[in-house]
């Protein structure tokens, strides 16, 4: 009997009441991505709510109730609040054991579109990546928005690409996607936005076993970048992430390729 592959896309969510609803049916509206053998995926959407204190908990627990179009839907509430990393956390296990062979982690504040899905995953299911990130600044239409923001993600990235010796433009970007045995091996301890450039970190440093011509051995991860779309928010529309993140990120860095 033939099995469809099985993507898990992980969406964390905290104080989304107003856009929650809209970016899993934007999801769901999507056509699935599909394998180098033509089919479609199967999808399933694991939305963790972070101890939202908005309606969004409420939300959540009713999406949870059904499928929606044949996309299974999981729904986790979480409280308290303990950040985007203890979610994103939480929505990988529950991935694994749903049993995917694909984790892809995807915001649920309408930046990120997910018509990019399929792109971000293509060098996944033809067979040449176990991860991929997604970058803002390849060429993609974006939201023109804050200055100071590229100026320090720039140099987020540059000073983590020092560390990993990874040639990547946008370590931020919210959009990474990874094969179950990625998924099974990564060990993510941050609970806040600290998160992304620890994936990034844990990514560069995996060994994971391969078997070539009948020869099982380890090696290092082959992660690609893809070019995505990008709807920014203003802090006005709600964006949440603050200078201080900026300076956790830094220290994630150091600490995470350093002592990990």
């Amino acid at each position: 009997m033939f099995t469809r592959m099985k993507l898990a896309i992980v969406m964390p969510v905290f104080n989304e009441a107003k856009l929650v609803e809209r970016a899993l049916d934007r999801i769901v509206a999507c056509p699935a991505p599909k394998s180098a053998d033509g089919n479609a995926l199967e999808r399933m959407i694991v939305i963790v709510d972070d101890g939202s204190t908005d309606g969004t908990a409420e939300i959540v627990k009713r999406l949870g109730e059904r499928a929606r179009a044949g996309v299974e839907i999981r729904a986790e509430l979480s409280s308290p609040n303990k950040g985007k990393g203890a979610a994103v956390r939480h929505g990988i296990d529950l991935a694994i054991d749903a049993e995917a062979d694909i984790v892809l982690i995807h915001d649920a504040d309408l930046e990120y579109d997910p018509a990019d899905h399929g792109p971000m995953l293509a060098p996944i299911l033809d067979g040449r990546a176990d991860a991929v990130i997604g970058s803002r600044f390849l060429g993609q239409t974006h939201r023109v928005l804050y200055f100071w923001h590229s100026l320090a993600n720039r140099a987020i990235t540059t000073l983590s690409n020092i560390f990993t010796n990874l040639n990547l433009s946008d370590i931020e970007c919210c959009l990474k996607a990874f094969t179950r045995d990625v998924a099974l091996a990564i060990e993510l301890k941050e609970d806040r936005f600290g998160v992304e450039p620890e994936i990034i970190a844990q990514l560069a440093g995996m060994t994971i076993e391969d078997e070539s011509g009948g020869t099982k051995a380890e090696r290092k991860l082959r992660i690609f970048e893809v070019p995505v779309t990008y709807s920014g928010r203003t802090y006005s529309e709600g964006k949440k992430i603050r200078w201080q993140d900026g300076i956790e990120a830094v220290a994630v860095i150091v600490k995470r390729n350093l002592f990990n």
